[in-house]
């Protein structure tokens, strides 16, 4: 028998500033930065997780956080968790309908909040039937805000006690909670465990994962308030990386000056980033340093194999597929290259890095067909992927919707793939036709409900077609009544969907047609409107 040892999210804290006290949190701070180190980062952590006990916040209780990717926002990443509470980050860019249901569904008694952001809080405050206290992430002449009961980051910190006092908590306790968008419906709530984040981040950390070690300068510009933040953060202060956070709203020039200031050796985010990173230096013609990059890792959806040669000709830098999703915590695989396949043609091993990987150890992976049945792994076979593992939710939070995605133990992705005989997953569609724009899901179906609410619209279908920028965007199909009140127009449309909406679901273009194509049992057959409208980016 071996020792019983809770995996723990305050275990990787303290292990950071006793291994690594010297090691550093970089963040961007307007046109400096601010720098202290896990040693630090410890002590802060502590101050916040004493200041919320003060403010009545126990075991089980959910802390929000509103937030860029920074400093403060990493203290908020474990200072619920050391005193048994949970930390749930918001994503900033959702409808205010969806944000205000997430808040008010995950029962959130305290928001954490970047000052730039208080307006959008403000906006939905009166619909806020649980949050307690306003925290505003910043010094005390920037709470500036109309939210009751708001108090200063900076001031609360300085009154709380600095001595560490974690919570005794099972290793199975919920420490974390995301929302992942829903194909129809509203998001839903999915919870993290310590014991899944701690062996999710030992997993991540691996030589055929993200291969880090402490002696790497890891930048996440996928957002924190986004799926963990692909764990990063987690992961990061476990092998005592330095972690370089971009702030508030990067570009690609901050990316770029970043990388070349603090030496950045690996850097994650989606693939419309890495897209305007490429175009923003062939733009400005400035020559940065880049040479300390030698990892991009992208997730979110698939890379142009354009793209993935355009880094390897003009900056030596592999960009490396991962794949996973909010209910995985979210890293299923990660594409590395196996020994075996070292003798694979340039061009072979190039359409092999735009595959999504083989899967982590510990996760099970099955590929299951149509009519239920195993498909095989010979790379032209497809399924839809279900997995299982230490850190795969088991359901949604509070959510009927739970009994069809997880069945008999194993999670129904909803992606369909293939998978090659070596274990290489490829992604070939999307269930139930969603977009995803710049590595976010939007639903079609939401899209065609509004639109079809319009008086003088029949029918509707939302379809993805490629851009060259955010990968996929919505296109809307519309059939308009055959007596209207004037002219429809995509004005028209836009405007009226537009207050239901987060800009970026909007569809870029409206086209008119006399009738949405059917199939046999009725329903709008969207695979023949992509062939039609496939060109039309």
């Amino acid at each position: 028998m071996t020792m019983r040892y809770e995996l723990l999210a305050q275990r990787i804290l303290e292990g950071a500033a006793v291994r690594f006290p010297k090691k550093e949190i970089i963040t961007r701070v307007g046109e400096g930065t601010h720098r202290y180190t896990y040693a630090d980062l410890l002590t802060r952590t502590a101050r916040l997780g004493n200041a919320l006990r003060e403010l009545g916040v126990g075991v089980g209780d959910r802390v929000g956080t509103f937030a860029w990717n920074n400093y403060r926002h990493l203290e908020a990443y474990f200072a619920p968790a050391t005193i048994g509470a949970v930390t749930h980050t918001i994503n900033i860019r959702l409808a205010a309908d969806d944000m205000a249901y997430i808040i008010n569904h995950a029962g959130d008694k305290v928001l954490l909040i970047d000052p730039d952001l208080a307006p959008l809080i403000e906006a939905i405050a009166d619909r806020l039937t649980n949050v307690r206290h306003f925290i505003i992430m910043g010094e005390p002449d920037e709470v500036g805000t109309t939210l009751p009961n708001a108090v200063s980051y900076e001031t609360l910190l300085a009154a709380a006690s600095p001595e560490f006092r974690p919570e005794d908590v099972d290793e199975y306790s919920t420490m974390g909670l995301c929302y992942t968008s829903a194909t129809t419906g509203l998001p839903k709530a999915v919870a993290y465990s310590h014991r899944a984040v701690y062996l999710h981040s030992m997993a991540a950390a691996m030589t055929d994962m993200f291969a880090l070690s402490e002696r790497d300068r890891v930048m996440a510009v996928v957002p924190m308030f986004h799926a963990n933040c692909w764990g990063m953060p987690y992961v990061c202060t476990l092998i005592g990386a330095n972690q370089i956070m971009p702030g508030v709203r990067p570009d690609p020039r901050v990316i770029c000056e970043l990388v070349e200031q603090e030496g950045v050796t690996l850097s994650a985010g989606v693939p419309t980033i890495w897209i305007a990173v490429l175009d923003y230096l062939e733009r400005s013609g400035i020559e940065y340093d880049m040479s300390s990059l030698r990892q991009i890792v992208s997730g979110g959806s698939a890379v142009p194999l354009a793209i993935l040669q355009a880094y390897r000709d003009r900056l030596g830098v592999e960009v490396t597929h991962a794949y996973g999703m909010t209910e995985a915590a979210p890293l299923i695989s990660v594409n590395r290259r196996r020994s075996w396949l070292d003798e694979l043609s340039e061009q072979e091993q190039l359409e092999l890095c735009a595959k999504q990987g083989t899967v982590a150890p510990g996760i099970e992976t099955k590929l299951v067909d149509e009519n239920g049945q195993e498909a095989e792994w010979d790379g032209e076979q497809r399924g839809e992927l279900w997995f299982r593992g230490p850190w795969i939710a088991n359901e949604y939070i509070d959510d009927e919707r739970s009994g069809e995605t997880f069945v008999d133990g194993w999670y129904h992705s909803g992606d369909i793939a293939s998978i090659d005989r070596d274990g290489y997953i490829q992604i070939v569609d999307r269930v139930k036709d969603m977009v995803k724009s710049g590595g976010e899901w939007i639903s079609s179906v939401d899209l065609e409900s509004e639109i079809m609410a319009h008086p003088d619209v029949l029918e509707a279908a939302v379809i993805a077609v490629p851009h060259p920028q955010w990968q996929e965007r919505p296109l809307a199909c519309v059939v308009a009544r055959a007596e209207t009140s004037g002219p429809l127009t995509k004005d028209a449309i836009l405007e009226f969907i537009q207050p239901k909406f987060a800009r970026w679901w909007l569809p870029d273009d409206v086209v008119f047609i006399d009738e949405i194509p059917k199939t046999s049992v009725g329903k709008f057959d969207k695979k023949v409107l992509r062939e039609r409208f496939e060109s039309r980016a």
